[in-house]
Formats: structure tokens, C-alpha cells, sequence
């Protein structure tokens, strides 16, 4: 069975390193140190991870986020790369590629593409499938809910799905599934994504999910 999780940590260790400390993501105000410590209290520190998703208790992820980030950056890179500890809820059967083959990929796309040179790296087709598959809960939830426009995302095979505000102009996106996963959690302006549909709608969605440079 393919672990895509435990192939896309691998990758995101590698970015970091190749990175170094102090590079700059795709993760507003983050450089990859910040990145590599929210990425070790996420499945180290279960008791602080909680205010990733609940914002009453933002303030506290913050300082053993910020408490981490003082580490060695080698040291943080490590601990991510060997993966879950046994308390972990990570380390439950199937709880890693569950959870973490999408994650992983977009922190991983947040380091390759912040550079100003970044190029898409070409995904392993049944990476690519497995991030397709994935791509409709994410969407309703993530973009679906904040989209002022009807959306369909389309593989460039033809298959699509609609997320959005029933009613709404329509706009039409196209392009692999990691494109489209990527938009959907607000990357879209460093995708490869095409874009059409009526232009206030997408002058409209611009504000609240960037896309492409036109």
C-alpha cells in the first residue's frame, strides 16, 4: 500500500533543509524555522496544538510554537522527519496518511514556492489521485464556504466537482490536482491554474482566494 504521507514528509524535510532556517513561505509571516516548529508541536504537543483550529486558544499554540522556533533548526527538522511519537494521535494505524498526505504536500509547496524561481515539481500519479480524491471534502470546506462564486474545479481529464454559493456567477478553474488543492487553501496565486468565467466574479473571488497573476 502507498504511505503518501510518510513520501511527502520525506520531501518536506528535504525542502527544509535545502532551505535552511531563515527562507522565506508560503505561510503568511512564517519562515521555514517557524514552519519546521509548527510542524513538531503539531504531533508532539497535542496538549498545545489545539489553537491551530480554536482560535480561544491561539495565543497559547503561539508560545510553544515561539518556544520551539528557539531550538536548533537541524534539531526541529529531525524530530519532523522520525515522525509521530507512540502518544501521538498521528501514530494511530492509518492516522498519519489520513491527515497528513495533503498537509504535508501544501507546507511542502509552501517552501518550494516561495522562491521568487519556483517551478511545479511533477507529482507521482498516484500521489496525484490520492490528492484528487481528497480535493472535494477539502473544497466545500475550505473554499466552498468563503466563495463568493459558484466554483468547479476541473482535472484535465474532465472530471469536475461544485463547490459555492448556489445561484452564484460561475467561475471555472482548471489544472492537476495539486493546483487545485493548493487554491483551495489559499495558494492559488503561485499555481498554474487556468482561470475564466464572469469577470466580476473573479475580480470578486480575487479578495477572498488569490489566484494567478492574470
Amino acid at each position: 500500500m502507498s504511505n503518501h504521507a510518510l513520501a511527502e514528509r520525506h520531501r518536506l524535510a528535504q525542502l527544509l533543509t535545502a532551505a535552511g532556517p531563515d527562507a522565506p513561505t508560503l505561510c503568511a509571516g512564517w519562515t521555514t524555522r517557524d514552519l519546521a516548529a509548527h510542524l513538531v508541536i503539531r504531533e508532539r504537543r497535542p496538549d498545545a496544538a489545539a489553537g491551530i483550529r480554536i482560535a480561544a486558544l491561539a495565543a497559547r499554540t503561539r508560545r510553544v510554537q515561539d518556544d520551539y522556533a528557539g531550538r536548533p533548526y537541524e534539531e526541529l527538522v529531525r524530530l519532523f522527519r522520525a515522525g509521530p511519537p507512540l502518544y501521538s494521535p498521528f501514530a494511530l494505524p492509518g492516522a498519519d496518511e489520513a491527515a497528513n498526505t495533503v498537509e504535508y504536500f501544501v507546507h511542502a509547496e509552501d517552501v518550494l514556492r516561495a522562491a521568487d524561481d519556483w517551478t511545479p515539481q511533477p507529482v507521482p500519479p498516484g500521489r496525484a489521485e490520492a490528492l484528487w480524491r481528497r480535493l472535494p471534502m477539502i473544497a466545500r470546506f475550505e473554499a466552498g464556504r468563503r466563495s463568493p462564486a459558484r466554483l468547479t474545479l476541473t482535472h484535465p481529464d474532465g472530471r469536475s466537482l461544485t463547490v459555492g454559493p448556489a445561484g452564484a456567477p460561475a467561475v471555472h478553474l482548471t489544472g492537476e490536482p495539486a493546483e487545485l488543492i493548493l487554491f483551495t487553501y489559499g495558494r492559488g496565486a503561485r499555481t498554474t491554474l487556468t482561470a475564466d468565467g464572469d469577470p466580476d466574479a473573479l475580480e470578486a473571488l480575487r479578495h477572498v482566494l488569490p489566484l494567478p497573476p492574470r
